[in-house]
């Protein structure tokens, strides 16, 4: 799919270290709609291995949360039938993030994170994510995002509630 339209490009102000499109020194994760599944392919650097030639545990579960919170957002607009870059504005907070490391992942190849939405309960959002580095799933994680700002309210929500 060429032009893919990225969730995160329709964040205003977000400096998040893993999606935000205004933090330089972050991890710059992009999402895109491929049928029912938010996906999202990304490459590592150096600096951000574990052990030597693998990924560091920490950087897979900030690419998997944030995948999902971006997932969450843009589903919540798609359910309502409407582009990422209309009113009001929602955002998401990690609820839950429940990962299995299946496998070593390598930091020196590409990832691709899959993610499906699972169910939608109020403000609540439960996704199944798998993660994977040439085409073996390492990685695997269910994760709950919230609603924490609907800009129709003009407020942020408990995330508690």
């Amino acid at each position: 799919m060429k032009n893919k339209e990225y969730f995160q490009n329709h964040m205003p102000g977000n400096v998040c270290f893993g999606c935000g499109i205004h933090n330089r020194d972050g991890l710059q994760i992009k999402s895109f709609w491929e049928g029912e599944e938010a996906v999202c392919a990304w490459q590592s650097k150096e600096k951000y291995h574990g052990w030597p030639k693998l990924m560091n545990g920490g950087i897979i579960a900030t690419l998997i949360d944030c995948h999902c919170m971006g997932s969450a957002m843009a589903h919540a607009y798609k359910s309502e039938g409407r582009p990422l870059d209309s009113e009001p504005e929602y955002r998401y907070a990690t609820g839950s993030l429940n990962i299995k490391y299946l496998e070593p992942t390598a930091n020196d190849k590409p990832v691709e994170l899959r993610a499906q939405v699972i169910e939608v309960k109020d403000r609540k959002t439960t996704l199944h994510c798998d993660f994977y580095c040439e085409g073996i799933k390492t990685v695997e994680a269910e994760v709950i995002a919230i609603r924490v700002f609907d800009s129709s309210k003009n407020k942020i929500q408990n995330i508690f509630k």
